[in-house]
């Protein structure tokens, strides 16, 4: 590539995104981030790679702007079934534990694909999961695939894909899994694409775990050929969170490329089949890397702090909940967050039952908090029950109008079952009822988010979605 930066440019540059977006462009890869600049330079107006170049080192961007540049800077290219050899193991071993492991409990799976691209990493698993689990009626699974591309996340919902997107995928799945449309593409089953929920999230700067994102509790976080990217820092600060989104025994997998024992030190290193995996251990201790098959049965965490919800619980110090959220009797408001405490950390650990039983007591210790009817909706989207967490999104909005995470939370409810027009609506709400918070507001109930940044979430998500109108009709006809 002949180069059209000045090398201090390119190196101001590269110094720029490594501390804005925690990318990391040693001089090996200058001509990498002079081909992003020069591809980002339209989406941020300007006419040729030098001038965006200059534009980028002259003020601070926006979030938006920020994302636009994320998304140029990083490879958006995968396919199905990639690097199988690690499928394998998640399909031949940890699965199978899991489903034992879960037999005689809470029968569910969390799995979160984080740094998507356009969604053939989460659809695999998908596919994977229907021929392990093809009664799924008695099975809670949720796959959550993240990603900070708007346009990427459009594609994957629409979940139609050309040729290159099968290099070696078995003909079978595609004939089992895919449609062939009139323009010669292919469009997966709505059975697999309905199973995995899109959600915009930036791995760099947004909090996880949480139950507004939906991270909490996962069993397994694919996270592969994105680490690469991220400057040593971030990537620890990143690999920090997926621990604790992890529940106990939980499987962290990234690419073969990416494996590090200084990087991943908070976890035990598994080896099989010449494949290295990730595993959160009991009270996150760490043991030397185990080699051969995997153990046998997962580590399944500790019950919920104390006993269950039926005995009443020990005082838990929170924070008191603002005056006009607060009952006319103080004692059962304080009830209701202690109660409300233990709800979340159950909901943490991967106790959903439990959390809504903790939930119900802080409703019933205080009917007029719309914060409650909020955590339990957060925790009945987890288990999968969309309807009933939007019967008490509904509740909470109904307390508190203004209440725009509660807006938003509906909105994620309707997407998650394909209602993106009723999703859109609940979404502009949220913008509008944020429009009266100052940007750098701390939003109650938020986990540390701020107004605008919620609104630059909702814009994003908003982008994500294919254009409005009927619902159907990004749908290609069949042959």
């Amino acid at each position: 590539m002949r180069r059209a930066l000045a090398p201090s440019l390119v190196s101001a540059v590269s110094d720029f995104v490594a501390a804005g977006l925690g990318l990391h462009f040693p001089e090996g890869r200058w001509a990498d981030l002079e081909r992003g600049v020069a591809s980002a330079a339209r989406d941020l107006g300007h006419k040729d790679a030098e001038t965006c170049a200059r534009w980028l080192l002259s003020a601070p961007l926006t979030r938006t702007q920020t994302e636009v540049l994320a998304s140029h800077l990083t490879i958006g290219e995968t396919y199905f079934f990639r690097e199988n050899e690690t499928l394998q193991v998640f399909e031949r071993q940890i699965v199978p534990d899991l489903l034992r492991s879960r037999l005689d409990g809470e029968r569910r799976i969390r799995i979160w694909s984080a740094g998507c691209c356009t969604g053939e990493e989460p659809y695999s698993i998908a596919m994977l999961l229907d021929s392990l689990i093809p009664d799924t009626g008695g099975w809670n699974v949720t796959i959550l695939a993240t990603d900070i591309n708007p346009q990427f996340l459009r594609k994957a919902a629409e979940g139609v894909y050309g040729e290159w997107s099968f290099r070696g995928t078995p003909a079978t799945i595609r004939e089992r899994y895919f449609h062939k449309t009139r323009d010669g593409r292919f469009e997966l089953d709505p059975r697999i694409r309905h199973r995995v929920s899109f959600n915009y999230l930036n791995l760099a700067s947004d909090v996880y775990p949480s139950l507004l994102n939906n991270t909490t509790a996962m069993d397994v976080i694919f996270c592969r050929n994105v680490l690469m990217y991220f400057a040593e820092e971030r990537t620890r600060r990143v690999v920090r969170g997926f621990h604790r989104s992890l529940v106990s025994g939980g499987w962290l997998i990234v690419s073969g490329v990416e494996t590090s024992s200084s990087l991943f030190s908070s976890f035990s290193a598994v080896q099989t089949s010449g494949v290295v995996v990730y595993r959160k251990l009991p009270g996150g201790e760490r043991q030397p890397a185990a080699m051969g098959r995997l153990t046998s049965s997962l580590v399944v965490p500790d019950p919920c702090p104390d006993q269950a919800p039926s005995a009443r619980p020990e005082p838990v110090v929170t924070e008191p909940l603002p005056v006009s959220l607060r009952s006319d009797d103080d004692s059962a408001s304080d009830d209701s967050g202690a109660h409300s405490t233990r709800a979340r950390q159950c909901a943490d650990e991967g106790r959903l039952s439990e959390a809504v039983e903790w939930c119900e007591r802080a409703i019933e210790a205080d009917k007029l908090n719309p914060v409650h009817h909020f955590l339990l909706a957060v925790v009945r989207q987890e288990q999968g029950h969309a309807r009933a967490a939007a019967q008490s999104l509904m509740r909470s909005i109904y307390l508190d109008p203004s209440f725009a995470l509660a807006h938003f939370s509906l909105g994620n409810v309707e997407l998650s079952v394909g209602r993106r027009r009723e999703a859109r609506r609940h979404f502009v709400n949220a913008l509008e009822m944020l429009g009266t918070h100052p940007d750098g507001e701390f939003l109650p109930e938020s986990e540390g988010l701020t107004a605008g940044r919620l609104a630059e979430i909702i814009t994003s998500v908003l982008a994500s979605l294919p254009p409005s109108g009927d619902e159907t009709a990004s749908r290609r006809k069949r042959t």
